[in-house]
């Protein structure tokens, strides 16, 4: 409890920045002007609004009940969201304040009392100039009774800090001061080196900090008191540093040095916290090694168990580090318990989650938090001996057992590398035996969770990318999770789903629908000078992952398989097993022929590009959709042709009608040729060819900032390489030089004359472009004027009908659902080079399949 002592100046109470403020004071105490002079308005709930709103009148005393119904909603609703909540009530009965605690304790949150202690004469001469304020000076003498007895006792509640305002001249010079969370530390962004559980292994700590190149201090002894990164790395210790290794006090000597000059933070682990109570002098049972440390600490000079006593006393139960992606904590932490404060959360801290049981060991059973963890922060810690260091849901244990003969682990971060040095012997014989190798199972089998994506929130998915929020609505995102789980391939192949690909603007030329020189205007109107013609494929889009073994696939993906390829709304391209797994092995030889495993340094690849030809996916579209169209046209246009030439003959005067069939026959005869072109026959995997054209991503990154030239360059050498792979042919455009704008364009219609569907227009610089409005298009399709007779209709050439097809086409709605799956496309891929756990991948994978259900013009 605090009161004012400095006379006249200025008094800062110190207030926790997310936490509970009650302000007590009998009324006429000034709580509510003090509230309006040191808080937000929105920070602010008081008993007499919530009066207002529940009767429309803040004096009627009958809506009392509903009135703090409401207050005790909006405060429980603002600390779960970790916002700094000032109660504006009198809070003079301990029942009053009792509950406000209790919803603070609930939400893990401190809470401050600052008592405005007045004259009752001078609240009662308040109220008697308030025409609203009818109650007699009995219910003031009342308030300050139950005031005075209160206030010695306030900190017996469960309120961790009491400012005590005695009269208007120390309220009139009080300040707040605003306290961060003891855990935030979101300021220190590394590079960090977070090191698992030492248990007393000094020397074994020392080889590490070697291995992690800290520059060692040593005594004359030769042991290690000091270390300093020279690239100003910083170590962060998960607790646990002393108990059943040999030196104990050499570890705690080291890691404190350490700390106190600035190289290292450090969490206590649950064997400093009984530590703590020893050295205090309290009872504790020496067990689990604490004996030994106990015995190593006793020669030792009092001043270094000293010291030993303050530096374990004052650990602070976690840390958030690196803007808030990186959290350490001895057993581990709950996303709901980040950067909050209470015994909770502190217990979970250092021991995890646990029943309340013990097993046949003694030891406690504990919870499989970390399976259901969906937090954005890393969560790296130790406690539960594993024995290798796995990532699982974006969080990482490293205690790896160097005390019982496993291994020391440290993580590299941001790098996310681990780093271990093998134990010099076992130290200790663990009292549960050491945890088996798992059975080679791969990764944990993908569950897809409605929870994950939004479903059960009413709210449809709501994905942040950095170029802004993507948004898809419940009823499209249901559908899409329905999809998948019916008929998707193993969710833990999909890292991505490619984008729709918007068209270019309108042809200015009265012949034509679309026309390079649109694209290039469109690119050179958003800051693009560069950008890449690259040949368009008439195939059926196709993303390959591929494994270069299988302990890659058992690593990464799925044990048993060695890759997979899946159409753009996640299904396996081909329904015969067999002929997708010869598919596969035929692309691994090309990248193993292309030698891309070494030159990207990575044992599984990801490709998008187009499997060839177009009947090998869409034999029953072409049957039934074009096939048909065409059959009855030659059964029925010839014989209208003889028709009307008998007509003729007898003198009808049917010569316009005649030139309409001709010509309606030769359109025909065009549309049938553009179908057929892009079918043959196929046995099995024999015949099917694949045109990548972008490679997406490897072990540990992605490749979305590579330049097209590059991702064709990769393409070329598996063409040179893999005889299924088929070559794309590609120039190079300025869009600010007009002949070569021309000459582009000449080399489209040259393509598209010999047979070809058209050309995409990219951004040279690659996939994440930018142009003066940010994130630009990823490309522009331009199909050629045969082609399009497939989409369109065969006759949509026809002056009159090409004028209403320009007039009425509007691309706009296709270009914004372009842009929206582009952005998810790369947030997805970055979210799977930066190790992020599946369920957090398959949030920008499911929205993309969930925009596909917006209605927008197929034809474009």
């Amino acid at each position: 409890m605090t009161t004012d002592t400095t006379g006249t100046e200025p008094r800062v109470l110190g207030v926790p920045e997310m936490g509970l403020v009650l302000l007590i004071g009998v009324s006429g105490s000034g709580k509510s002007t003090f509230a309006a002079q040191h808080f937000l308005p929105t920070q602010v709930v008081s008993s007499d609004d919530c009066r207002a709103r529940v009767s429309d009148d803040p004096d009627d005393q009958s809506a009392s009940a509903d009135a703090f119904a409401l207050l005790h909603t909006m405060v429980d609703i603002r600390l779960r969201r970790g916002l700094l909540t000032v109660v504006d009530a009198t809070n003079v009965q301990r029942h009053a304040r009792g509950e406000l605690v209790r919803i603070a304790k609930a939400n893990n949150l401190l809470t401050t009392a600052i008592v405005l202690d007045v004259p009752e004469a001078l609240a009662r001469e308040r109220n008697e100039e308030r025409p609203d304020r009818d109650f007699g000076p009995h219910v003031i003498h009342r308030q300050r009774r139950d005031l005075r007895s209160s206030i010695k006792r306030l900190d017996k509640e469960g309120i961790r800090k009491v400012h005590v305002l005695r009269g208007p001249e120390e309220i009139e010079r009080a300040r707040i001061g605003l306290e961060r969370p003891w855990p935030d530390k979101r300021e220190l962004t590394g590079p960090f080196d977070v090191i698992g559980d030492v248990h007393g292994c000094r020397s074994e700590l020392e080889t590490l900090l070697e291995r992690l190149g800290y520059a060692l201090t040593r005594d004359t002894d030769g042991r290690a008191v000091g270390a300093r990164h020279p690239e100003g790395r910083t170590a962060v210790f998960v607790g646990d540093l002393v108990d059943r290794g040999p030196d104990s006090p050499g570890a705690l000597r080291l890691a404190m040095n350490m700390v106190d000059d600035g190289d290292a933070l450090c969490v206590p682990g649950n064997h400093e916290n009984k530590l703590v109570r020893v050295l205090k002098g309290r009872t504790a049972r020496l067990t689990h090694g604490l004996d030994r440390t106990v015995e190593q600490l006793e020669k030792e000079t009092p001043e270094f168990r000293d010291r030993v006593l303050s530096f374990c006393d004052g650990l602070v139960s976690h840390l958030v580090l690196d803007d808030g992606k990186l959290v350490i904590a001895h057993a581990g932490l709950k996303e709901d318990y980040h950067l909050r404060a209470s015994g909770r959360v502190r217990s979970f801290a250092l021991y995890g989650d646990t029943t309340g049981e013990s097993d046949e060991y003694g030891l406690p059973v504990r919870l499989p938090w970390a399976r259901d963890y969906r937090g954005r922060a890393a969560v790296v810690y130790g406690h539960t001996v594993v024995p290798h260091a796995e990532w699982l849901n974006n969080t990482l244990c490293i205690d790896t057992g160097c005390v019982f003969g496993g291994e020391l682990t440290a993580l590299r971060w941001p790098e996310k590398e681990t780093v271990a040095v093998p134990a010099e012997q076992t130290w200790f014989e663990p009292v549960r035996p050491a945890v088996p190798e798992p059975a080679s199972d791969g990764p944990p089998p993908a569950v897809i969770d409605m929870h994950d994506l939004g479903i059960d929130s009413g709210r449809g998915l709501h994905v942040e990318t950095p170029d802004g929020a993507v948004r898809a609505d419940e009823g499209s995102t249901l559908a899409a999770f329905e999809a998948m789980s019916r008929f998707a391939v193993d969710p833990r192949w999909l890292l991505y789903l490619p984008p729709t690909m918007a068209p270019a603007p309108s042809a200015a030329s009265p012949t034509l629908l679309e026309h390079p020189a649109e694209a290039f205007s469109a690119f050179r109107g958003s800051g693009v000078e560069q950008v890449v013609c690259q040949e368009k494929h008439m195939g059926s889009r196709a993303v390959a992952v591929l494994c270069r073994d299988a302990a890659a696939a058992e690593r990464r993906f799925v044990p048993g398989e060695l890759g997979t390829v899946y159409t753009r709304t996640g299904r396996p391209f081909f329904a015969d097993p067999d002929v997708g797994r010869e598919i596969v092995d035929r692309l691994r030889a090309a990248v193993t022929g292309a030698g891309l495993w070494e030159l990207l340094g990575t044992d599984w690849i990801a490709l998008d590009g187009e499997m060839l030809p177009w009947s090998a996916k869409a034999h029953g579209l072409i049957r039934d959709q074009y096939a048909s169209v065409g059959a009855a046209a030659r059964a029925s246009l010839p014989a209208a042709r003889d028709a009307l030439a008998a007509a003729a003959a007898r003198g009808a005067g049917v010569d316009g009608l005649q030139g309409a069939v001709e010509r309606r026959i030769d359109q025909m005869e065009g549309f049938s040729r553009v179908y057929r072109r892009y079918t043959w026959d196929t046995d099995g995997a024999a015949g099917l060819r694949y045109a990548p054209f972008m490679v997406l991503a490897s072990e540990g990154r992605e490749y979305s900032d590579a330049d097209h030239l590059w991702h064709m360059a990769m393409a070329e050498k598996l063409a040179e390489a893999g005889d299924m792979v088929h070559p794309t042919r590609y120039r190079t455009v300025d869009t600010t030089d007009p002949q070569d704008c021309d000459n582009a364009a000449a080399w489209w219609t040259d393509l598209v004359a010999a047979g070809g569907e058209g050309a995409v227009v990219k951004p040279v610089v690659g996939a994440r472009a930018r142009g003066r409005k940010g994130l630009t298009q990823p490309g522009l399709k331009v199909r050629g004027p045969e082609y399009l007779r497939i989409i369109y209709g065969a006759d949509y050439t026809d002056p009159e009908r090409l004028a209403v097809l320009k007039e009425r086409r509007n691309p706009g709605r296709k270009n914004g659902m372009a842009m929206r799956e582009h952005k998810l496309g790369l947030e997805a891929l970055a979210r799977h080079a930066r190790g992020e756990p599946l369920w957090r991948v398959h949030q920008p994978v499911f929205a993309t399949l969930a925009l596909e259900s917006e209605p927008v013009d197929p034809r474009l």
